[in-house]
């Protein structure tokens, strides 16, 4: 499956990366949504996979999912940078994964490039239907068989899980759906109601609660002190 000998060349740290943990429960609606279409089946690659969230919940539907990310979060995850040119796309049935904004394009053309040909899904912000060089390189040659809008909001921060964060940022699914023609994109949304009907207790051995509002607390206690400059300004005017 995963070759664990390509190991990453870039060595990045964590504060160089775009880890966006995802609650669980987004990850089973898409599988709820692929398995009443019957396309559940076999093997899945999760190559952005951070701390496992989403392999979490790939693991209910799948027969053996294999995970891997760039950077080591300390999960036991094969370190394997999925953009080297040396890491061959496995021979899986599914490559489904929630990559960096910056990274999305360029995963979404090695695996639908790939001779193992695979079905893809990117959980990604609804916007990255725009632009016009994202046009010309990956939606003109290989249009998603779905678009998977979210009705409702999927909460992401980064490095952590919080299921009581809130955001204002949209997101969907885009999915390439092998054996089906990739001539015609369906818009079609996750309705209302997701994360209550794909949560299970189990999810919270991953979670941090209290984790988006203990940093707002920060940022705003933060925002509220002096700056060294106001306080010489301070002592000059006294």
């Amino acid at each position: 499956m995963i070759n664990r000998a390509v190991m990453n060349s870039r060595l990045p740290s964590s504060d160089d990366l775009e880890f966006f943990p995802t609650p669980p429960w987004a990850t089973r609606a898409l599988c709820a949504f692929l398995d009443k279409r019957r396309l559940v089946r076999g093997t899945c690659w999760e190559p952005c996979c951070g701390q496992g969230h989403m392999v979490h919940a790939l693991r209910e539907y799948f027969e053996f999912v294999a995970g891997s990310d760039v950077f080591d979060y300390g999960k036991g995850f094969p370190v394997v940078d999925a953009l080297d040119p040396a890491t061959k796309v496995p021979a899986v049935q599914w490559v489904i994964t929630n990559p960096a904004f910056t990274m999305a394009e360029q995963i979404a053309l090695k695996v639908l490039d790939a001779p193992t040909f695979p079905s893809l899904a990117l959980l990604v912000r609804s916007n990255w239907a725009e632009g016009e060089t994202r046009f010309h390189s990956v939606f003109a040659k290989r249009r998603p068989t779905w678009i998977l809008q979210f009705s409702e909001r999927v909460p992401m921060i980064e490095a952590a899980w919080d299921p009581e964060a809130s955001t204002a940022t949209a997101y969907a699914w885009f999915v390439w759906a092998r054996g089906l023609p990739f001539e015609q994109t369906v818009f079609d949304w996750l309705p209302p109601g997701q994360e209550k009907k794909h949560s299970r207790l189990r999810d919270l051995d991953l979670a941090i609660p209290g984790e988006a509002a203990r940093r707002r607390a920060a940022k705003a206690e933060a925002a509220s002190e002096p700056r060294s400059g106001d306080l010489f300004e301070e002592r000059d005017n006294g």
